[in-house]
């Protein structure tokens, strides 16, 4: 395990050969503040555990995420870890789960690849182990550097694969497009109280939720703990039910006083809230006019897709999802702007 920043540098000089990989595991279902606890890295031959928590400074790994090509397993979520934690995220990213599923693999996780392509069956135990904690256990240590250990095999495979089948194209552009969806995200939500279920409530009790969905964050926050493990997101949504009514709230009973004192002082504050500042309902998007000619187009689309999919036997909403078939078919967007070349070409649209 590299644990200083010395360590680190003298193990990225060392690498050899053009191939990079790398996974990171996060403690977000064990802490309020989610944050890379593990990097795992292989140049194919040389695989590392490197240690974040206990490394002074990672600027050596920043240093080769600025310009280097580096390969990943699902790699949408890890994008995310490096853009909060280390502020770079590879300017190329190719993406194993994107190759398989152009090949027409149907099971893409990690294990079932390794089990796909190396007739090896890896232990899933520690998959939502503590990646804070330490020392890690031998069994965490195990299953984390799997989580690189096969994937220079895994990529040999899937680039002939691709190149066979006449696909590489498709998956250089399905990588970029992966990325930069990501990029494009904001990494904070606005309004992140707008929780499913929220649209349909009334001014008082949208209050009621913003003012309990806030008080879940600061209870978790105090605790260090994710804020699933105060309450989920349908719990909030029945006790706002509840306010509305005029019924009494049921706590769990591990709740303690203070937290059960905070939440009525939070459901106060919104019940007696002015008009005036009561949160504004979003305007929906008004209906999509489902008519004959609408839903022919719709269905003239999924038979085509489908039609090309068992073709290329690979799954269906790889080439278009149904909810972008309705929106072109409602013409609420352009192809070119929410489809890929190869998809519009495989299309002939």
């Amino acid at each position: 395990m590299i644990d200083t920043t010395q360590e680190l540098g003298d193990y990225l000089g060392s690498l050899k050969g053009d191939f990079r990989a790398m996974d990171l595991e996060g403690d977000s279902l064990h802490r309020y503040h989610e944050k890379i606890s593990l990097v795992q890295f292989t140049d194919g031959e040389n695989h590392q555990l490197i240690d974040p928590l206990a490394v002074d400074d990672m600027q050596p790994l920043k240093d080769f995420l600025k310009g280097g090509e580096l390969w990943m397993h699902g790699a949408d979520y890890d994008i995310v870890m490096m853009r909060r934690d280390l502020d770079v995220v590879p300017p190329v990213i190719w993406d194993t789960q994107i190759g398989a599923r152009l090949l027409g693999v149907r099971k893409f996780g990690y294990g079932n690849l390794v089990e796909h392509y190396e007739g090896v069956e890896i232990s899933k135990s520690s998959q939502k182990a503590d990646w804070s904690k330490r020392p890690l256990t031998d069994k965490m240590k195990e299953y984390a550097i799997n989580d690189v250990l096969f994937l220079k095999p895994i990529v040999e495979k899937i680039l002939a694969g691709l190149h066979e089948k006449g696909r590489y194209d498709w998956f250089v552009e399905s990588c970029e497009w992966a990325r930069e969806k990501v990029m494009e995200r904001p990494l904070e939500k606005e309004d992140p109280w707008r929780i499913a279920g929220s649209g349909k409530l009334l001014p008082r009790g949208q209050a009621y939720l913003r003012a309990l969905w806030y008080w879940r964050d600061e209870q978790a926050m105090d605790w260090d703990r994710p804020t699933f493990m105060v309450c989920g997101n349908k719990q909030l949504i029945a006790w706002v039910s509840d306010l509305m009514a005029g019924k009494s709230v049921r706590f769990p009973k591990h709740y303690r006083p203070n937290r059960i004192k905070a939440f009525h002082a939070a459901a106060d504050e919104a019940r007696q809230m002015s008009d005036e500042l009561l949160p504004r309902r979003v305007k929906a998007r008004g209906k999509r006019l489902k008519d004959e000619a609408f839903e022919a187009r719709v269905d003239a689309l999924i038979e085509r897709r489908d039609s090309v999919a068992e073709g290329l036997d690979i799954d269906s909403s790889l080439i278009i999802s149904r909810a972008l078939i309705e929106a072109l078919s409602a013409h609420e967007v352009e192809p070119a702007d929410v489809l890929m070349k190869w998809q519009m070409e495989v299309m002939g649209i």
